[in-house]
């Protein structure tokens, strides 16, 4: 018995025809895949700004982490390094000194009032200028003059204009005050510094431009048909602001809140420019130049240093747990 794959009758059997052999696989491209080679030319093209980040920035906080930990003073900084002796007598000296919770109090003091105030006076002046009219980009640019002014020109223009001898301030007042010193006044019930409320003052005027940017942005992105819909409906310029306008720049408040904070938190040059830091205004950034160039204490200085990010740390995780796990949890 034949299958059908036999050969018929007077057909001579003779061997199987060969099957055809498989491709040979293309050999890979020199150099690689396409997408190594993307990914070589993205790490050629960002390597100069990483090696920037770390000479500028990772190598020195690696350093000053490391003199934090050691006896590192100007006479013997030579002989400090890598395997040096490490303890924590230095954050030990630092939280002992006297004024170190008063001088932490007055940064929280400065910091929280200078970011609300700048961010609320950024919000109106965002708000007023928002409609168009004669001259507006010129009084948009004019606005932006006291964030790109040099801070030393304006902190000395603060300190003339506030002079108790002949400062033009105090020209309008009926008795001269003394804006810069050890005078004390008044703040929602509680006994502050007068030189503190000023250099919150200064805080504030200076850095609202950064605010008024950022929110008029925003203001502009809006889509128009809200408030119309809102008009349309009766509701007041109150009512708009407060339901339909304010629910769409918390995100962008946030943001600021975050930002401000940070920068007001580290802020040296204002305050040191103004007051040096005295008459009740002595702040953490200004405690640690004091430790560097009064006292010559390197490893003081940066535990100090290391200690102002700590808070900064803890601050930024409080935002990124109740905001930025909310977006998440949105999206």
């Amino acid at each position: 018995m034949t299958s059908s794959t036999d050969a018929g009758p007077g057909t001579p059997a003779g061997p199987a025809a060969p099957r055809p052999a498989a491709p040979a696989p293309a050999a890979p491209p020199r150099g690689g895949s396409l997408r190594r080679q993307e990914a070589r030319a993205g790490l050629l093209l960002l390597s100069p700004t990483l090696i920037i980040t770390l000479v500028v920035v990772v190598v020195p906080l690696l350093w000053a982490v490391m003199l934090a930990f050691q006896d590192a003073r100007l006479i013997n900084i030579r002989r400090t390094g890598l395997f040096g002796n490490y303890t924590l007598e230095n954050f030990g000296y630092v939280i002992a000194q006297p004024g170190f919770w008063s001088s932490l109090v007055t940064t929280l003091i400065y910091t929280v009032a200078g970011t609300a105030l700048s961010i609320v006076i950024g919000l109106v002046a965002a708000l007023a200028l928002r409609d168009r009219f004669r001259g507006r980009t010129l009084v948009r640019a004019s606005i932006l003059i006291p964030y790109v002014a040099p801070v030393v020109a304006a902190a000395f223009l603060w300190e003339v204009m506030l002079n108790p001898q002949y400062g033009i301030v105090n020209t309008w007042l009926g008795e001269p005050i003394a804006f810069l010193t050890q005078q004390e006044g008044t703040f929602l019930g509680v006994r502050v510094p007068v030189a503190l409320l000023t250099v919150i003052a200064f805080e504030a005027w200076r850095y609202f431009p950064f605010a008024f940017l950022f929110i008029m942005a925003r203001l502009q992105a809006l889509p128009p048909d809200l408030e119309e819909a809102a008009v349309v409906d009766g509701a007041t310029p109150t009512q708009r602001f407060r339901y339909v306008v304010l629910p769409q720049l918390l995100r962008v408040v946030a943001l600021l809140s975050v930002l401000r904070f940070v920068f007001t938190f580290t802020k040296f040059d204002d305050v040191y420019l103004l007051t040096g830091g005295g008459a009740g205004t002595e702040v953490v950034s200004v405690r640690v130049f004091d430790f560097l160039t009064g006292r010559n204490d390197i490893g003081a200085s940066a535990a100090q240093a290391l200690v102002l990010a700590a808070v900064l740390v803890v601050f930024l995780a409080v935002y990124l747990k109740f905001f930025a796990g909310e977006k998440e949890d949105r999206a």
